[in-house]
Order: C-alpha cells, then sequence, then structure tokens
C-alpha cells in the first residue's frame, strides 16, 4: 500500500500528469484574469472560454519543427529544456499536500525541506542563463545576462521571508509549519509582511512584468529563448508554467497554513490557495510597467531585504513572547 501511495504521488498527484494539467489551468487562470484587468476578453476559443488553448499551444509547439542553430552547443541546448522540466517538478513533490504527517520521515519530506524547495527555484534561473548562453545568439546572451543578474536582487529577500515564518513556526520543514500555523492560524497575521515580499520576489523569480527585462520583446526579441522553438520551447513554456505552481504552493505552504493530511482536503485546499497567489501574481502583473534591471536590484536591497529583516525580527520578537 505504502508503494502504490508513493507512486500516485509521483506519477499522478502531485506527480506528473496532475503539474501538466493544473499548471496549464493557471496559464489560463493568468491570462484571463491578466486580459480581464485591462478590458480584454483573453483566450476565448479553444475549449468553454478558452481553457484549453494553453494545451493547444503545448501541443502546437510539440509538433513544430525542432531547429537547432549551427553556432549552438548542441547537447546543451538540447539537454537544458529538459533539466528545467526535471527540476520543478522534483520541487514540486516537496510540497506537503496529502502524503506527510507530522511524524513522518519519508524520503520526500524530512527537516530542512523548506531549504531544498528555494534551492531547486533557484536552479531554473541558473539554468536559464545557461541557455541562454549556450544560445550563442546576442539577444540569447544579453537576456541570460539579465536573468542571472536579476537573481542578486530577488533571491536573499525571499529566503529571508520564508526564513522569518520558519523561525515562529521552529521548523525548517515545510509538513511542521504548515500544521504549525494551522493550530495557531492566528499568527498567520503577523506574516502579511513575508507574504507580500515573498509574492513580489516570486513575481520576479518568474520574469513577468513588471520584471520582464530578460524576455523584453522590445529590445532583445525573445532574450533567453530567441533561438529556441518546437519541442524544446514547449518544455520550457510548462517549465515556467510548473514553477509558477510550485512558487504559489510554496507561499501557499508557508504563508497561507498549507493544505491538508487527506487526499480531498489537500486537493481542495491546494487549488484554492495556489490559485489566489496566481491571481494576485495577474494583479501584479496587470498593475505594472516594465522597470529596468538597475531598478529591479534597487528596489530589492532598498526596501524589499531591509523588510524581509524586519519581518524577521518580529518573528523572533513574537516566537520569544510566546515561549
Amino acid at each position: 500500500m505504502e508503494v502504490l501511495k508513493t507512486l500516485l504521488y509521483l506519477f499522478v498527484y502531485p506527480g506528473l500528469l496532475f503539474l501538466f494539467v493544473y499548471a496549464t489551468f493557471c496559464e489560463w487562470v493568468d491570462r484571463k484574469v491578466y486580459a480581464r484587468l485591462q478590458n480584454r476578453f483573453g483566450p476565448l476559443y479553444t475549449g468553454r472560454w478558452g481553457i484549453l488553448q494553453p494545451v493547444a499551444d503545448f501541443l502546437k509547439l510539440m509538433a513544430k519543427e525542432d531547429i537547432v542553430p549551427e553556432r549552438v552547443d548542441a547537447t546543451m541546448f538540447t539537454i537544458l529544456p529538459v533539466t528545467i522540466l526535471a527540476v520543478v517538478c522534483t520541487a514540486a513533490l516537496y510540497l506537503p499536500l496529502w502524503h506527510y504527517s507530522a511524524t513522518s520521515t519519508s524520503f520526500i519530506s524530512f527537516p530542512g525541506d523548506l531549504i531544498v524547495v528555494v534551492f531547486l527555484l533557484t536552479l531554473p534561473t541558473l539554468i536559464f542563463f545557461l541557455a541562454g548562453w549556450y544560445s550563442s545568439g546576442f539577444f540569447s546572451v544579453v537576456g541570460g545576462t539579465r536573468v542571472i543578474t536579476m537573481l542578486f536582487g530577488y533571491e536573499v529577500p525571499l529566503l529571508l521571508a520564508v526564513l522569518g515564518s520558519a523561525i515562529l513556526a521552529g521548523s525548517w520543514r515545510l509538513v511542521e509549519i504548515s500544521l504549525f500555523y494551522q493550530a495557531h492560524p492566528l499568527l498567520l497575521l503577523p506574516n502579511i509582511l513575508g507574504f507580500i515580499i515573498s509574492l513580489i520576489a516570486l513575481q520576479a523569480k518568474l520574469e513577468r512584468v513588471p520584471f520582464d527585462i530578460p524576455h523584453a520583446e522590445t529590445e532583445i526579441v525573445g532574450g533567453i529563448f530567441t533561438e529556441y522553438s518546437g519541442r524544446k520551447l514547449a518544455l520550457i513554456r510548462l517549465a515556467i508554467d510548473i514553477e509558477m505552481v510550485v512558487g504559489a504552493g510554496l507561499i501557499a505552504a508557508v504563508f497561507l497554513g498549507g493544505f491538508s493530511n487527506n487526499l480531498l482536503g489537500g486537493f481542495v485546499l491546494f487549488i484554492l490557495k495556489t490559485l489566489l497567489v496566481v491571481v494576485l501574481l495577474s494583479a501584479i502583473r496587470a498593475m505594472f510597467a516594465r522597470i529596468r534591471i538597475d531598478q529591479l536590484i534597487d528596489f530589492a536591497w532598498r526596501y524589499l531585504a531591509p523588510l524581509a529583516v524586519v519581518h524577521i525580527l518580529i518573528m523572533i520578537v513574537i516566537k520569544s513572547l510566546l515561549y
């Protein structure tokens, strides 16, 4: 029975099948909300309300010719899209949806898995840099340089924000953090600052407006992915969608009380809480225009990092008062 549960977790929920379906659904929600906030309709014709448009886009790219430019490093150019997808799918398995309890010692959940998830969510940025670098094109290299430069801006505030919540919970393990805030829901209120910081940092990590500097079409065509096409581009776009789901799941687990230890409850809470985060990301995307890369770094270190430190200090004070 335990083996069957593990296989179900790896391949069905929250495994590969669920991630594909839910990630494409979140892309549809993102595009739909973004369009409506701009007084547009968004996806409309493929499936009811255009809900199948992301799937159709994925299948269309998978069917297109897969071109490998002459100047690129063919080996790296080919394996990097698969590597990105593998990394974000692995990160998703650490989200405490339904397989864990506070006493679980499975190979998936362990003390410190919070740090592992943050690390795994950092790897796609490094891989995007390599993808741009090994593409050898001017626009790709510029995009890759921008994406690795942005990393030094948002990564520290994101890590500090989630660590602040972990300090109050007294654990670096995601399931224990979730269970702590489920038992003490009022303590979610002091985490609002960390939630806001994490939301902004996730927007930058996903390179979405106003932080879409590495993909600025008006400046560097398609940025990192200028040379990519066909199946490779399809896998990259799917990986980005899954990264958004995992990032939203991390924020929900740490700042919104997590999910549930039973299958149905975990599924419902995961959908509701991650969709809330996705909608907020879409709202940020609609409200702001693109900023320059120096403005992002300045904003991150002038405001986000100090606020994240303040968040940690608040958590330490509250923990000292409680215990």
